[in-house]
């Protein structure tokens, strides 16, 4: 835990105006900005003698129109960066002078009254503004009323009136009924040209017929139009509902809500902050006080619309979906149903977020690891934790990274059993990166912070991992209405999670009683699968996706009401990415299976949050004789990713050790010259260079243009970080071409690698790789390495029949869905030895991962071809492959050496 030190940031502390606020508080609508998208093929991309033709990233330039002149922006990522730049350069050359606003509470107070002045001007009433657009539809209000701006809307719908407020009295950042009190003591100033009437403006003159006449032509809204809005009673006990508001062109919208809550006009309701999103016009409309400040409200604390509004309402409150928008004269509407309102109480909810990014409420869950950004579906844990934060009305979380440098034999998160390598005689330094996390309030009070230990290799992993972890540990509170503090305590140490209990439980107070958690255990009471066994199951680890359907039941009568399904839903297995009962079905069955199952009822905000017929639903749910059922067809698996297994089981994982065996081979032979056949993305090539070495030339093969892009952008930035002391490489090339076809000019290299390659051929083309690659290319070493599909039976942990039988029936999977074939050690062993005996080579067999003499041998096994004939046969030109990218060290300036 974190002591209760409270850390309350200056109120009055001000940011900068950003130089787009700038240009409009000095042109206005008078300001048009223009931003046209652009290309920036230069340089590929940094990676200058890249060969391959790409698009580069979208960029963004705007051209500012002012009165007094244009100007052009800089090139950008973001359209918005793209419109600052140009207000910035606008500032510049027009030297307008910043000044930072930081008023005494007395020039405040002028302001206060300025800007009230200023809004009931004649050069206010046409701003294409939401308050604006207030403004107007007061005029259309009847009788005494006309004209009339309640200063709710002033609280809530002018910035500039909330912010000078705040340097008046602080706590007017967090309270409306503050703002509007102070407001109203401002327009007592104003009584040449603003009169008071009870929690209402209005100006004292009449507007210019002028004026007038050019905001008549308003509204396209049709006369009359009904429109879905959700009451929510103070009284706990009593059903939220919807109904439908009746609003038209020539009324103000907020007399209709509030003659809805038995309140006299406009002025009598409390507008809310937004509700999700800020470009959002979902509110909660309530009752106002008789008094401002008196805090004598006439209903009862009403919980669930103050848990919405994140602050206190009184008495039964709307939601709403209503108001104006910026620069349209219409009024904005969307209808807000009972399936919006429980979608919106099960978004404040971690795992209801990820719920709802995925579109599953009744089937996703929040994963228990981010394992892969691959095998991620749904928003990222970064993204949910933001959603989470801004829902409950907090600061946005801050993450923070750090870089170090560790020892590359470390043991990464992933790595459980510990395997003796050989160590080079330098030991490689990799990057590695953490992540911290910090949520504060919007008082600036430090709520929770999370300090993983651990480090990863991506930077995006650590900031997704930490994020996932304190979304976990928020979700276990969320639905342990009963969790204990020592529990509580316990499980954030375990998860590296610090909190502030006066400042945590104050923020969710109410969390608690809003969301109704039933137990967890729920399981299936029979689960029947129908279809024929293919014998292609799921592992731990494998992407699978399924269709489902799910629809509430009641057996009595056998009504059914459908209430959510997909047609492709993925998850990953074993990471409790959907709800339990979903994956155990699953667990069992093969491709083209279906299964069904009935469970108990989950809490009814999902149920409702899910279903389309609310009404529907609630007419079954009040029987209370009602069960889950589930339809599932399980349509495809993935095998889980090679190198997920492999680090699963060693440390360093298999291909660190590749690596490693490769290294001890060049350092033998004081190699020069090194191709790498089927080089992909460059990971080996790469990470040689992390070693002392005696090559000075490098080259890769590959047939895949996408996976050259990346290598050649890769080797790019760590060949020129390198200088000539730590590195002999003088010359790197990538080649596009077929390993089973030649080309001369990698004629007589020193040494050949194909590594974890000969897997993803055929059979056939695998042979041929081998005949080409001896009898043509006559490297003096050739290392080959490949799966041991022995091995396979510790990887997965399936079982196989009697060894001893050679028509044996293997359950076990190859380790890549692409892999092609998976050897054993009888058949690379046999492959090898023709070849060696074929072209002159001597042969040894070795491998990493595992030990020769322990069964079932290497996990990867190895076969080390050595040329025995020194003299080569000089080969006719024949060039097969194309140069995709080129470095030379005496290419590279003085100052990037």
């Amino acid at each position: 835990m974190i002591e209760a030190g409270k850390t309350l940031a200056n109120p009055t502390k001000k940011p900068s105006l950003t130089p787009k606020a700038i240009i409009h508080q000095k042109f206005g609508d008078k300001a048009c900005y223009k931003v046209e998208e652009v290309q920036d093929d230069s340089n590929q991309n940094g990676c200058p003698g890249l060969a391959i033709l790409q698009k580069g990233p979208s960029l963004y330039r705007c051209t500012l129109e002012l009165p007094e002149t244009t100007v052009v922006s800089d090139t950008c990522r973001r359209k918005k960066d793209a419109e600052q730049s140009a207000a910035e350069k606008a500032i510049e050359k027009l030297g307008i002078q910043l000044k930072e606003y930081n008023p005494t509470k007395e020039e405040a107070w002028n302001d206060l009254a300025g800007r009230i002045s200023f809004l009931f001007s004649n050069e206010f009433l046409p701003s294409l503004n939401p308050l604006g657009a207030h403004f107007r539809a007061a005029l259309r209000r009847e009788g005494h009323f006309k004209g009339c701006v309640p200063l709710s809307v002033l609280a809530i719908y002018d910035g500039k009136v909330s912010n000078i407020c705040k340097y008046i009295d602080p706590m007017a950042e967090s309270n409306s009924l503050l703002v509007m009190s102070l407001v109203l003591r401002a327009a007592a100033k104003l009584t040449d040209s603003v009169v008071i009437s009870d929690k209402q403006l209005q100006r004292r003159n009449e507007y210019s017929l002028e004026i007038l006449s050019s905001t008549n032509n308003e509204s396209n809204l049709l006369e009359s139009i009904l429109i879905e809005v959700v009451i929510i009673p103070a009284s706990i006990g009593k059903a939220v509902e919807s109904v439908k508001l009746n609003f038209t062109a020539a009324g103000y919208y907020l007399d209709v809500i509030a003659r809805e809550l038995g309140m006299n006009e406009a002025s009598d309701v409390i507008i809310s902050r937004t509700i999700g999103k800020a470009s959002s016009e979902m509110r909660i409309y309530s009752a106002a006080p008789k008094q401002l400040l008196c805090d004598q409200f006439e209903g009862t604390l009403n919980d669930r619309a103050s848990y919405f509004a994140g602050q206190e309402i009184h008495g039964d409150a709307i939601l709403a979906s209503v108001g104006y928008t910026w620069r349209s004269t219409d009024l904005f509407h969307e209808a807000v149903s009972l399936r919006s309102y429980y979608r919106m109480l099960v978004n404040k909810i971690p795992s209801g977020a990820y719920k709802i990014s995925r579109d599953a409420i009744l089937a996703a869950n929040l994963p228990l690891a981010f394992t892969t950004k691959s095998n991620w579906r749904g928003s990222f844990p970064r993204d949910i934790l933001s959603t989470f934060c801004r829902f409950h009305y907090l600061s946005e979380p801050v993450f923070s990274t750090q870089s170090n440098s560790s020892d590359a034999s470390l043991d990464l998160p992933g790595s459980r059993k510990k395997l003796k390598v050989t160590q080079s005689s330098k030991e490689e330094k990799t990057e590695a990166f953490s992540c911290e996390v910090k949520i504060y309030s919007k008082n600036q009070e430090l709520i929770l912070q999370c300090s993983p230990q651990e480090t990863h290799r991506k930077q995006t992993d650590a900031v997704q991992i930490a994020a996932l972890k304190v979304l976990s540990w928020l979700n276990m509170f969320f639905e342990n209405p009963n969790v204990s503090s020592e529990k509580l305590n316990l499980l954030a140490e375990n998860l590296d999670i610090h909190f502030t209990p006066r400042y945590f439980f104050k923020e969710f107070a109410l969390c608690h009683s809003m969301h109704n958690n039933k137990a967890a255990e729920n399981e299936p009471s029979l689960i029947d699968i129908t279809g024929e066994n293919s014998g292609a199951t799921p592992s731990n680890g494998s992407l699978v996706c399924i269709s489902y359907s799910v629809s509430l039941f009641r057996e009595e009568d056998s009504i059914k009401e459908s209430l959510e399904s997909c047609k492709e839903f993925e998850f990953e297995i074993g990471n409790e990415a959907v709800l339990p009962y979903i994956e155990s079905a699953v667990a069992q069955m093969a491709i083209g299976q279906s299964a069904y199952f009935q469970v108990d009822l989950p809490s009814d905000e999902f149920i409702l949050a899910a279903a389309v017929d609310s009404g529907s639903a609630l007419s079954l749910l009040s029987s209370q004789r009602c069960k889950m059922e589930y339809h599932i067809t399980l349509l495809q698996v993935t095998e889980p990713l090679e190198e997920r297994m492999e680090q699963a089981q060693f440390s360093p994982p298999l291909s660190k050790q590749r690596v490693e065996f490769a290294v001890q081979q060049i350092k033998e032979s004081s190699a020069a010259s090194l191709v790498d056949f089927g080089c992909g993305s460059g990971s080996l090539l790469d990470s040689l260079l992390s070693y002392p070495t005696s090559l000075e030339k490098i080259v890769g093969v590959d047939i895949s243009l996408r996976a050259l892009t990346k290598a050649a952008k890769l080797l790019h930035t760590k060949l020129n970080k390198l200088s000539e002391s730590s590195s002999k490489i003088k010359y790197a090339v990538l080649y596009d071409g077929s390993i089973t076809k030649f080309d001369s000019q990698l004629h007589g290299f020193d040494i050949a690698t194909c590594l974890e390659v000969i897997e993803h051929m055929e059979e056939e083309e695998a042979s041929l790789f081998g005949e080409v690659v001896l009898s043509f290319f006559r490297p003096k070493i050739l290392i080959v390495s490949t799966p041991n599909y022995e091995y396979n039976v510790i990887l997965q942990g399936c079982t196989t029949e009697d060894p001893d039988e050679k028509n044996q029936t293997q359950v076990c999977k190859f380790r890549n869905h692409d892999h092609k074939f998976e050897w054993t050690r009888a058949q690379f062993e046999s492959w090898a030895a023709d070849l060696a005996a074929t072209h002159n080579y001597g042969l040894d067999f070795s491998g990493v991962g595992g030990a020769a003499d322990v069964e079932p041998g290497f996990a990867s096994q190895i076969a080390i071809f050595r040329r025995r004939e020194d003299n080569l046969t000089n080969m006719e030109s024949d060039n097969h492959y194309v140069p995709i990218w080129e470095w030379n060290r005496e290419n590279i300036p003085p100052k990037e050496q």
